[in-house]
């Protein structure tokens, strides 16, 4: 099972490597250690937040597409405890090991980037536990030389992607989970 898990994660990787360099490198930007934190912590509780800081986005600014990937098992939290039932009770990350984002800037010219931070509009197809979602959200992003930088929040919930909570711990788990990511894509 595991060997299965990692073939397709590394066929994945590969592809977009392969789409990267078939196509014309100009406006290609990209990413392998991008962040993205997630936090669904109630009053009065435990903290339930976790961060993975190897995360694969790729944005080609000629048509603004934009593409995330991030393996479920780079999610850290402070309690191991609760890292090993995120994986293995809720996630189900042996049999969904990624969660991906494929989206597109719907009003924002990446030509015309610069220093100055701009706020857009993105849109796009989240895929996490088997299920898909989209979202839309307002990211800021600059460019700084060959660097743009890109951060952005948007609200899942559980239920969007068919992750049960068990009722015992119900009322210790936001109903609305906040993800944060924090991408500084690199042109190739």
């Amino acid at each position: 099972m595991k060997n299965t898990i990692y073939r397709v994660v590394v066929i994945s990787l590969i592809l977009i490597t392969i789409t990267l360099q078939n196509s014309n490198a100009q406006g290609k930007y990209i990413d392998r250690s991008g962040k993205i934190q997630f936090e669904a912590s109630e009053a009065l509780f435990e903290e339930v937040k976790a961060s993975n800081e190897s995360v694969t986005s790729v944005l080609d600014t000629k048509t603004g597409q934009i593409a995330a990937l991030a393996l479920i098992k780079g999610f850290h939290f402070k309690n191991s405890l609760m890292e090993e039932h995120f994986n293995e009770n809720y996630i189900e990350s042996g049999m969904y090991p990624k969660a991906t984002f494929k989206g597109q800037f719907s009003d924002l010219d990446l030509a015309l980037l610069d220093e100055n931070t701009k706020k857009a509009a993105m849109e796009g197809t989240l895929k996490l536990h088997g299920k898909e979602k989209e979202v839309r959200t307002q990211i800021s992003i600059q460019k700084v030389g060959d660097i743009i930088s890109m951060t952005g929040e948007f609200v899942v919930t559980p239920g969007d992607f068919d992750i049960h909570i068990p009722k015992i711990v119900q009322n210790k788990i936001a109903k609305e989970v906040l993800v944060k990511f924090d991408f500084k894509l690199i042109k190739k």
